[in-house]
């Protein structure tokens, strides 16, 4: 199966799917966490949700906090419950692997429960790409997998797609693109796990 394929079938479930996601979405909880990631922020910083789904809880929570927001996905049907959700945020159809933000445009960025679904061989290039868009010292606080795994699979009544690579790898892989980590730790969010990385960029 070819990335393009692997692509395909994230963007089609989720646009088959956007409202049963959404409304799965309040299983995790994920405030502590967003609230030590939003302290490391200047006020009223810019920050980029990569994969921001439908919106809520991450850009929601982030808009309230005073900060401005970019979102990006590549679900359409996703972008509009996102546009809907949470009105003051900024929501753009992009591809979070092929970002074309200017160098330096952002504050902090996020990625909750989306690199999950890019295929583990563009992480490197995908958090070079987020090294770039973030400022000097910017803040990037993601969500991987918690073991080295690649499937597709049935989801929410449709098809998955899955990848990510041992929690060693990904943490050196971010180490190699630029980022001093913060802090690393799998957590059991909504009786799943997933590894989180807090890590601050370094130019």
């Amino acid at each position: 199966m070819g990335e393009t394929e692997k692509e395909d079938i994230v963007r089609k479930g989720y646009d088959k799917r956007a409202e049963e996601h959404h409304a799965s979405r309040q299983l995790y909880d994920n405030r502590k966490e967003m609230r030590e990631f939003g302290n490391l922020l200047p006020k009223n910083g810019k920050v980029l949700d990569a994969g921001c789904g439908a919106g809520v809880p991450v850009a929601e929570f982030l808009v309230k906090s005073g900060f401005d927001v970019t979102g990006i996905d590549f679900s359409d049907n996703m972008l509009k419950l996102a546009r809907k959700n949470v009105p003051k945020a900024r929501f753009i159809k992009k591809d979070m692997t092929r970002l074309d933000f200017e160098d330096n445009s952002f504050d902090g960025l996020t990625a909750f429960y989306s690199i999950i679904h890019v295929p583990r061989e563009k992480h490197p290039v995908l958090f070079r790409s987020f090294h770039r868009a973030l400022k000097p010292e910017g803040v990037m606080l993601v969500c991987m997998g918690p073991d080295e795994w690649e499937a597709t699979d049935e989801y929410i009544g449709t098809t998955m797609f899955w990848s990510h690579y041992s929690p060693e790898k990904s943490l050196q892989i971010v180490k190699d693109a630029g980022f001093q980590i913060i802090f690393d730790k799998i957590l059991r969010i909504g009786g799943e796990k997933h590894y989180w990385i807090m890590a601050r960029n370094r130019k």
